[in-house]
């Protein structure tokens, strides 16, 4: 409701920390949803939003791809992290932009040295660096499949590449 509400092209970023798309909450995975964050969002505005587990939801997952490619016209991917506590131990992200120079949400602005403070008073991040951010977005061959079945690639000119890479280097194993 609060998003319908805001004026248009109001924000430069919406990040949705939602629960599982269950009861209530279910309408935060649903197309007019993310419809009115893309509405919300300025030209080459980004959102962030909890995009369930491959190993549990890939049917979700398909969905909410699918959904995101319509209505985002930037980039459109989906990640994931490692989060011991949930079932199955991961827990997927969707990023995606709005119409607008294309957002490459793979490689960090500022990459993170493991070892460098960038909190003097924390001191050096302990899990987080540029090489796993960038392997978030690695994923298993049969989700990279459904993913990438759901319409336009995650980022249109990597997957051209990719696609030539593919057909003339033959067909990637499970």
């Amino acid at each position: 409701a609060f998003l319908k509400s805001v004026a248009a092209g109001t924000y430069d970023a919406v990040i949705v920390d939602s629960s599982d798309p269950i009861g209530p909450a279910q309408e935060l995975f649903e197309k007019p949803f993310f419809e009115s964050i893309a509405r919300a969002l300025r030209p080459g505005g980004v959102v962030s939003t909890q995009a369930e587990s491959i190993w549990l939801h890939m049917h979700i997952i398909e969905e909410i791809v699918a959904n995101c490619r319509q209505i985002f016209k930037g980039s459109v991917n989906y990640a994931w992290t490692t989060v011991p506590t949930y079932p199955s131990g991961m827990i997927g992200f969707m990023l995606c932009s709005t119409e607008g120079p294309a957002v490459d949400f793979k490689n960090p602005i500022n990459p993170i040295d493991a070892d460098a403070s960038h909190n003097k008073t924390l001191g050096p991040m302990k899990f987080y660096n540029s090489e796993l951010h960038k392997a978030s977005f690695c994923l298993p061959s049969f989700a990279k499949r459904v993913i990438e079945s759901k319409g336009n690639d995650l980022e249109n000119s990597s997957r051209t590449m990719e696609a030539a890479n593919h057909n003339n280097n033959g067909q990637e194993g499970d």
